[in-house]
């Protein structure tokens, strides 16, 4: 994983291809008020918001800084059927398989001028159609692998657990649960993890509100939305698409002045990334230097080795040790040098539990 990825869905005309955009800050997704105007899985990659590389990088005179960055694909807004090949059909879902988890966008906003596919706005409803479509989509997966398992096991015994527990997640995917809320051992949880379910993916919902909820962003429908993400252990991020449109016109001085002027403590953006991180248990560690300030991004947990593997893999074969500088001690020493000196730069062996802000040196063969 070069870094985190999201695949966005949501029925047409929620603002889907509206908040695409802006993340990208390229109208490559056709923003219109009819339903499929995204015909091609749109992928855009955005920068994860992190002051912190540019003050590293003032203080090693890096010629150039490179954040973290995460993946958006943007695929056409499911209707109702999707998974039996309505309106453009199952081919979207495989577009978002590979992902790490989903942003599924829910309208929260009343507008008559916007066209709403089923006539009424209804978040609850709206977001059980978009999740019965998954359903049945990883249903009909679940049984086809199944079947093959199946047949392998007779000449291979060790694969029958792995057919046990996808008869378990097919019988849940029929009953019209999503496969997150499967209870399964650790065992059978690993064994199910190999295989791309849509439904097993943390969710964020994006609730998009209008302009008359700023700057607090909650009505009555996001507390709904709020209800339903809770007993599914989702998260929700509520966002105004069409604010997030007006910020990405302005540079950054005057999108903050708006911000402020508005009562909003920050981009609606920027809280999806930092809550896609949080939510997926991802940090960042940092190198310094003066080629360049880089952020990369590592699940929490991972050992020091594991991390040198992210640059590149002879880092990681070669691995002698990491000198780590916690992010706030190189800034107070003004640099790797003073931390040395100051004793605050420690000799880490491959084991070492990177934690994020670390600043990192590998020492490698």
């Amino acid at each position: 994983m070069a870094g985190l990825s999201c695949g966005i869905v949501g029925l047409p005309n929620v603002g889907k291809s509206t908040l695409f955009n802006v993340l990208t800050k390229k109208a490559a997704a056709l923003a219109a008020n009819y339903p499929f105007c995204t015909i091609e899985p749109n992928v855009g990659i955005v920068d994860v918001p992190d002051p912190r590389l540019k003050v590293l990088s003032d203080i090693s005179h890096s010629k150039k800084i490179i954040p973290a960055t995460v993946t958006f694909v943007d695929i056409a807004g499911l209707v109702k059927g999707a998974s039996e090949g309505q309106g453009l059909g199952n081919q979207f879902l495989n577009n978002i398989r590979e992902t790490d988890a989903i942003v599924h966008v829910v309208r929260c906003f009343d507008d008559p001028d916007v066209i709403h596919v089923h006539g009424e706005v209804n978040p609850v409803a709206d977001i059980e159609i978009i999740n019965t479509e998954l359903i049945l989509s990883d249903l009909q997966m679940a049984e086809n692998i199944a079947q093959r398992a199946e047949k392998q096991a007779r000449g291979k015994k060790e694969l029958q657990a792995t057919v046990d527990v996808l008869k378990k997640a097919v019988a849940h995917l029929d009953q019209g649960l999503p496969l997150r809320s499967l209870v399964l051992k650790d065992e059978e949880k690993d064994l199910l993890s190999v295989y791309p379910f849509l439904t097993n993916k943390k969710v964020i919902y994006a609730a998009n509100v209008d302009e008359g909820c700023l700057p607090s962003m909650e009505n009555d429908m996001v507390q709904k939305v709020r209800e339903y993400a809770s007993r599914e252990g989702n998260l929700v991020v509520p966002i105004c698409a069409k604010l997030e449109e007006e910020l990405a016109q302005l540079n950054e001085e005057e999108a903050k002045e708006y911000l402020q002027s508005l009562g909003v403590q920050e981009p609606g953006l920027d809280r999806l990334i930092k809550t896609s991180f949080s939510m997926l248990d991802l940090i960042t560690y940092i190198t310094a230097g003066e080629i360049e300030t880089r952020a990369w991004t590592i699940k929490k947990g991972t050992n020091a080795q594991e991390a040198a593997g992210k640059i590149h893999s002879d880092i990681q074969k070669g691995f002698i040790r990491a000198e780590v500088v916690p992010y706030d001690d190189m800034v107070a020493c003004k640099g790797r040098v003073a931390a040395r000196e100051q004793g605050k730069a420690r000799s880490e062996g491959k084991e070492y539990i990177v934690k994020d802000g670390d600043v990192i040196l590998f020492y490698h063969n």
